[in-house]
């Protein structure tokens, strides 16, 4: 070992380049080792096919926190994200549409062609969301009591109860009904219409291996709401340049920093000394001194490939063996000749710049869950189709196009031991398929495309089971107990080992959150750093 570090981030996603900004504005020597040729992680934008980019997995912005935009600055590095004009558009089964988004007055309007019930229910809908939402966002920057640490515990909870508490009867009732009940069994106590409950039921499983017949898949309805885009609360948009841009902002703004950032530079082992962490070992044979190793990616990789079984306790490794993680997502770019013509509506219109959703009821979803876990994937698949070349130049030649196809329900393993390498493209040309009877001619327009299974993910990304969360996002993987309760507050069963991923409060998504959060506990075991503590 040469050189020695204050810390060092195993990843260059989003949350590690967030972590390792405020670490260097506390005045840490910072390196980020990463495994790719490029910094961002799940956050990046490639060029698919001959002169179309898009981004590559994560593909819309909303959770990223206002306050990590503010202290980065991001702003003033060309950080620019364009609103949609509705949130969603959902083509139905029957040859009519829903488009959710645009405002209350206008979604009201919309709900009333299904149901007049639906439209004066939703004022009460946004409130009850928005009720408990505010609550926890208020969490979501702060880190969770360490269940274990006494009265520090006891102190910790008290204070981030406090919101929870305040809140009317009926909003602790709707407390309840999100964190228990499944998205289906919310949604029937609000609507009556069909597609207004798939309008909203589609959030409950994007990333969420489940039905929306799950207990609990109502909370992943719900963490889908929590962001905002240009101070506007529950926004969804897109960044110029694609989701790579904010990510390369964040690594230069770290580089100003004075942050080292090694590329294809993959790690084998986190090093231990005793109890304590004592640093980490590359692929490339490289050892990495530092007492402070900070792990950007999920827990299963961390803790299956990295870190030496005899560094974990008996009890945590059988714990871990039981963290839930596989998303069921498949994830596709497509470049087109020209923009889908849906049957429903065919000519060019604000419905290509928003989510485009084919799920038109809760029991297609459900019957695709199904269908995923006794074949493989759906014969009708959850698609989420966005076309951000409609609103972004700079992605397509002129006149044509880019599309992401965010697809669910495709089982992280294949039953029968067959293997997504072998499956990839037959589920693709399904996805394909299945738009296709919405929009006829949109396979023939599809000039180029990239398909990235679950196993694709998880190769190109380390995302285990292609779960873009690190680890589901059910109850007891939540808050203090994510990853593992004893260890909720990013701190790992070694001494010096912490970790700042999705797999950690609170969760996936572009948020900063996680990294934020991390940085924040790195600085006070430190105890000597103390710039940090005013962020």
């Amino acid at each position: 070992m040469t050189k020695r570090y204050d810390a060092v981030i195993i990843g260059a996603g989003h949350n590690g380049l967030v972590c390792a900004f405020y670490l260097a504005q506390a005045g840490l020597n910072v390196r980020i080792v990463e495994r790719r040729d490029v910094v961002g992680g799940a956050a990046v934008t490639e060029e698919f096919h001959p002169g179309f980019r898009n981004s590559v997995a994560s593909y819309t912005v909303s959770l990223l926190q206002p306050k990590v935009i503010a202290d980065m600055r991001l702003h003033d590095h060309g950080y620019r994200v364009i609103e949609r004009p509705i949130s969603n558009f959902l083509p139905q089964e029957d040859g009519g549409y829903l488009k959710l988004g645009g405002g209350l007055e206008r979604a009201q309007a919309e709900f009333r062609r299904f149901s007049e019930a639906d439209a004066e229910a939703l004022p009460a809908y946004y409130d009850a969301l928005e009720g408990v939402a505010e609550v926890l966002r208020s969490l979501a920057l702060k880190s969770p009591p360490n269940i274990g640490e006494g009265l520090r515990t006891l102190v910790a909870g008290a204070s981030q109860g406090w919101g929870l508490s305040r809140l009317s009867l009926e909003a602790k009732r709707d407390v309840l009904d999100l964190f228990t009940k499944s998205a289906r069994s919310f949604l029937d106590s609000w609507f009556e219409s069909e597609a207004v409950k798939a309008a909203f039921g589609f959030d409950s499983v994007v990333g969420n291996y489940a039905s929306p017949d799950t207990p609990g898949s109502a909370y992943v309805l719900l963490h889908h709401v929590f962001g905002e885009v240009n101070g506007k609360k529950g926004a969804w948009g897109h960044s110029v340049g694609g989701m790579g841009t904010i990510t390369q902002i964040m690594a230069d703004v770290c580089r100003q920093c004075g942050v080292e950032i090694s590329l294809e530079s993959p790690v084998d082992e986190v090093l231990i000394d005793g109890d304590t962490v004592a640093g980490v070992r590359l692929a490339s044979g490289e050892e990495i001194a530092t007492k402070r190793v900070i792990a950007n990616v999920g827990p299963k990789l961390l803790y299956d490939t990295m870190l030496p079984k005899s560094a974990q306790p008996e009890d945590f490794q059988r714990r871990m063996r039981g963290f839930k993680a596989g998303g069921g997502t498949f994830r596709m770019n497509v470049a087109l000749s020209e923009l889908p013509r849906f049957t429903c509506l065919p000519e060019p219109g604000e419905h290509h710049q928003s989510g485009i959703i084919i799920a038109p009821t809760l029991d297609y979803m459900d019957r695709a869950y199904l269908d995923a876990k006794q074949h493989g994937w759906s014969k009708a698949p959850i698609v989420e189709m966005l076309i951000p070349s409609t609103v972004d130049d700079s992605l397509a030649p002129p006149g044509q196009h880019v599309a992401s196809l965010f697809c669910q329900q495709f089982a992280p393993e294949l039953p029968d031991a067959r293997d997504w390498d072998e499956e990839e493209d037959a589920a693709a040309d399904t996805i394909i398929d299945t738009v296709e009877a919405y929009a006829p001619g949109f396979k023939a327009s599809i000039l180029g495309r990239q398909v990235l299974s679950p196993k694709g993910l998880y190769r190109k990304f380390g995302l285990v089971g292609g779960d873009i969360m690190h680890g589901h996002m059910s109850l007891d993987q939540m808050w203090s107990a994510r990853p593992v309760l004893g260890h909720g507050a990013y701190r790992g069963p070694v001494k010096g080992l912490y970790m700042c991923g999705a797999g950690t409060h609170p969760g996936g998504g572009v948020t900063g959150a996680p990294g934020h959060n991390c940085a924040r506990e790195v600085i006070a075991d430190g105890g000597s750093f103390s710039r940090f503590r005013a962020v």
